[in-house]
């Protein structure tokens, strides 16, 4: 397993960007799809992009097509989420995640492990 840590998260107009970040520990962070999830307050957490062991692959969620990018550098063992375009529905505690399956997960199940999660707040 993997430590992760997010940070970027903040607070940001409707319309405006971030630029998430994931740094995890450890040697064989190349070994690994990562995934970004989030969670909104009262929601369960759902499934945002996804990023092959090597960057390919990448898969989103319907609601963030166009808008979000997910890329990763495996050797800084960072996966980042550039979020463009915010809207408040996007508001929500952003997690990244680990996962060992090469092929698209998009279950919290088939992940395993987690960081601490950065909060986004988009105002209206």
């Amino acid at each position: 397993q993997v430590q992760l840590v997010e940070s970027g998260g903040g607070l940001v107009q409707a319309g405006g960007s971030l630029r998430l970040s994931c740094a995890a520990s450890g040697r064989t962070f190349g070994s690994y799809a990562m995934g970004w999830f989030r969670q909104a307050p009262g929601k369960e957490r759902e499934f945002v992009a996804r990023i092959s062991k090597s960057g390919g692959g990448p898969y989103y969620t319907n609601s963030v097509k166009g808008r979000f990018t997910i890329s990763r550098d495996n050797a800084k063992n960072t996966v980042y989420l550039q979020m463009n375009s915010l809207i408040p529905e996007d508001t929500a505690v952003y997690f990244c995640a680990s996962t060992q399956y090469s092929n698209i997960v998009i279950g919290i199940d088939g992940y395993d492990s987690w960081g601490q999660g950065t909060q986004v707040t988009v105002s209206s």
